[in-house]
């Protein structure tokens, strides 16, 4: 998955909803000491549990950001992408989230969004009410500003998609 995202040393990444680090660790190794990633949660014991846990990785390039339920809090004009999984579905008003999300990404930023399919044969992953199918999040996405630019069809439950505003 990770390498599908081609990722560069140096390059600023946000995790939205990083919830124990598991990718927000990845992306840190992945982009060097010289890159950047915004550990986004809002749940102060989880940003915890990733600084401990990138602190023993002798990670320094985690950031650690206490967002509000209906705000990221990243800096403008910042990210070279914004990777949010199996998240989404737990903002309840992403119509205004969508608008933050691409003020935080420089020129040329990506957002992707990696979800659970809105299938009824998919037992893994949120409650079938809370899922937010494919063709809706891609709506909601151009809704918020943002255009597909790709559609990657190798992970079995999920759906993974990457935008550009």
């Amino acid at each position: 998955m990770l390498a599908s995202l081609a990722l560069k040393p140096g390059e600023s990444i946000a995790d939205i909803g990083a919830g124990s680090g598991y990718f927000a660790l990845r992306l840190a190794a992945a982009v060097g000491p010289s890159g950047s990633v915004y550990a986004v949660d809002v749940d102060r014991v989880m940003l915890a549990y990733i600084e401990a846990r990138a602190k023993d990785k002798h990670l320094s390039n985690l950031k650690m950001v206490l967002a509000d339920p209906d705000d990221p809090k990243l800096p403008p004009a910042s990210l070279d992408l914004i990777f949010i999984c199996d998240t989404l579905h737990h903002i309840s008003e992403r119509e205004k989230y969508y608008p933050l999300l691409a003020r935080a990404l420089k020129p040329g930023g990506r957002l992707v969004n990696i979800d659970f399919q809105k299938s009824r044969e998919v037992t893994l992953g949120p409650p079938f009410a809370m899922r937010i199918a494919r063709e809706d999040m891609i709506r909601e996405a151009e809704a918020g500003g943002f255009h597909l630019i790709k559609d990657y069809n190798f992970l079995p439950y999920q759906y993974f998609l990457v935008f550009a505003p």
